[in-house]
């Protein structure tokens, strides 16, 4: 049986948080996955808002860790 990897896990449930911020006038890019930890670029609106990092943690890394139990953490590069 295949089993997905986690950075499709990870891709995937971006997809799924996406609209949220494209709503906003933001999004974000998956750089890389690296030993559960989630790098990825804000983009548009999210890359000069203030508030981008309440978005990434209380957002974008809440959801991940709860749909993905191997995702430590996310972080903006």
């Amino acid at each position: 049986m295949h089993e997905e990897t986690l950075q499709n896990k990870v891709v995937r449930a971006l997809e799924e948080l996406r609209p949220a911020l494209v709503m906003d006038g933001g999004d974000l890019e998956l750089v890389e996955v690296e030993e559960g930890v989630v790098r990825v670029r804000l983009l548009g609106a999210c890359a000069g808002c203030p508030m981008a990092a309440m978005t990434l943690v209380g957002f974008v890394e809440e959801r991940l860790r709860a749909a993905i139990p191997e995702v430590r953490r996310v972080e903006a590069v």
